[in-house]
């Protein structure tokens, strides 16, 4: 590995064949990183190294590093005799499918990853040069917060990173990868990005860690249990992606980036399908019961009419009452929400309203069409979803779909009652086209609740109030209920055949492809927080 040199001014000043021999020492030296020893306790802690990760991530041999010989400026506390190059932080540019990214990777070994004012300058070159350059920011997260010794300095740098993924907001896709510790302030750099990954038993996000919860409320927890990777994939909903190791996490990123366009100017990238476009979806006749009180599960519909069945779910393990994802439909990429029958019976509430507008919310920023497959009996009932702001955080879904430009399409499949119907892409707030299953009920509720209010009265006199309670609810369900009342008055374009859903869905994608849509001039709008 040669002789480690540790400031340019140990160079000798010989002939250029001898400085490139030089520069190539020191070229390793940087790259093979502070210690064997570090690199070993990295390991240990079942860890790649920094550089072992970014070989994971980027096509083979296409990193270009920048800044890799910068060093900080602070002194004090010892730091003026630990200058490490690199600074704990390594940044440049490489490709993922042959397509530019820009990425920026703590180094654990040093300094524990902790971000100085350097460190962060550094971040804030990789940021400014994504934005300039159009294509997608990686951040791989693992540090231990602000560098204390350098004081406000470091919490600066915070803000400056801060800024940044705001101006960058639904500008480029901006992704955060959490293979360790994060803590404090560096905690929302990856709340404010598109999408977090986390892996599983080493990565941790939290804002006051387990001592101090400790200190100030006297709980003992673990730092895994306050905020591991389960806890924000199933609990709080930070993380969208939670991954069992490193390498398999850093090959779901490369996956998801090939599902994104470049920047907001872009289309998705469409590849050649070799599943028929018009492959008819008999299983569905079987898979999903006409009875709406029986529950299926939606992602095997979802499996059945996307291309070769492949779908990437976000936030699998949170509100699993909505499913949210993207497939391609003849090899274009398309958003999906559905409801899923097979948790709470696909009710909307809190989580799933905040989990569908964010998802509808950044397929609309990049350029994804959306396809919502409705099976929805409500929301919520409750005082715990009323006191926790069910009315504002259901308002976060139908805004976030009522102001989505991209191509929209409903499809219904059973039931879709009351307010959630509404709320979950219906004609009336702007989907472009919109159709339905004979199996569908379009209601304001269910025909037995509808007929409980309606003829309350006359069942509660009736001689024999079952037998009144049965006709009024067939009653109802026969005038109001049956499939084709909403297509007659406009509001579904078609009832069609289960089995031509991918059909129906690919045809009306492509009429779609090329819409234009303009908005009215704003600064921005204020949305339900």
């Amino acid at each position: 590995m040669g002789t480690v040199v540790t400031r340019v001014s140990d160079l000798p000043k010989e002939s250029m064949r001898e400085r490139l021999a030089d520069l190539q020492v020191l070229k390793e030296s940087i790259h093979s990183g502070p210690s064997e020893e570090a690199t070993a306790r990295q390991h240990a802690k079942g860890k790649l190294t920094v550089r072992e990760r970014l070989d994971v991530l980027l096509d083979s041999g296409s990193f270009v590093e920048v800044e890799a010989f910068r060093q900080h400026r602070a002194t004090g506390f010892g730091l003026e005799h630990r200058r490490p190059y690199t600074d704990g932080v390594v940044a440049g540019w490489g490709k993922v499918y042959g397509r530019d990214v820009m990425v920026f990777a703590h180094d654990f070994r040093m300094f524990g990853g902790a971000l100085g004012e350097a460190h962060a300058e550094k971040i804030h070159k990789v940021m400014d040069l994504a934005e300039a350059a159009g294509v997608p920011l990686i951040g791989l997260n693992d540090g231990a917060g602000a560098r204390i010794q350098e004081g406000v300095t470091a919490l600066a740098g915070y803000g400056g990173i801060f800024r940044r993924n705001v101006r960058m907001s639904g500008v480029i896709p901006q992704i955060n990868v959490m293979l360790g510790p994060c803590a404090g302030g560096a905690a929302y750099s990856p709340a404010l990005s598109d999408f977090v990954f986390m892996v599983q038993n080493t990565a941790q996000m939290f804002i006051t860690g387990p001592d101090v919860v400790k200190a100030v409320t006297g709980e003992e927890i673990s730092a895994d249990d306050l905020g591991g990777a389960r806890v924000h994939g199933s609990v709080s909903g930070v993380a969208g992606f939670v991954c069992p190791d490193e390498v398999s996490c850093l090959e779901e990123v490369r996956y998801l980036l090939s599902l994104l366009p470049a920047n907001n100017q872009e289309l998705p990238p469409s590849i050649t399908c070799t599943d028929p476009a018009n492959r008819r979806n008999d299983a569905l006749l079987d898979l999903v019961p006409a009875d709406p009180a029986i529950s299926y599960d939606m992602s095997a519909v979802i499996e059945e009419i996307v291309d070769d069945g492949e779908f990437f779910e976000f936030h699998a393990g949170w509100a699993q009452n909505l499913i949210c994802g993207l497939a391609r439909f003849d090899g274009h990429v398309t958003g999906i929400v559905a409801n899923q029958p097979a948790h709470l019976a696909g009710v909307l509430d809190i989580k799933a309203s905040e989990k569908g507008a964010r998802f509808i919310q950044m397929c609309d920023a990049f350029n994804i069409p959306l396809v919502s497959l409705v099976d929805v009996p409500g929301f919520l009932p409750g005082t715990d979803q009323e006191h926790g702001g069910i009315i504002r955080h259901g308002a976060k879904l139908l805004y976030a779909y009522c102001a989505a430009t991209v191509p929209r399409i409903s499809m219904v499949l059973r039931k879709a009652y009351g307010g959630a119907y509404i709320v979950m892409d219906s004609r009336s707030i702007g989907a472009d086209l919109s159709f339905a299953w004979p199996t569908n009920e379009i209601a304001v509720m269910g025909a037995e609740g509808a007929a409980n209010v309606i003829f309350r009265r006359e069942i509660a006199a009736a001689d024999d109030p079952v037998e009144a309670h049965a006709r009024r609810v067939e009653e109802y369900r026969r005038q109001l209920m049956h499939p084709y009342y909403a297509a007659e008055r406009g509001l579904v374009d078609d009832v069609i055949d289960p089995g031509e859903t991918r059909a129906t869905l690919t045809r009306a994608l492509g009429l779609l492809r090329a819409k234009q849509a303009s908005e009215p001039r704003r600064k921005h709008g204020n949305p339900p927080m």
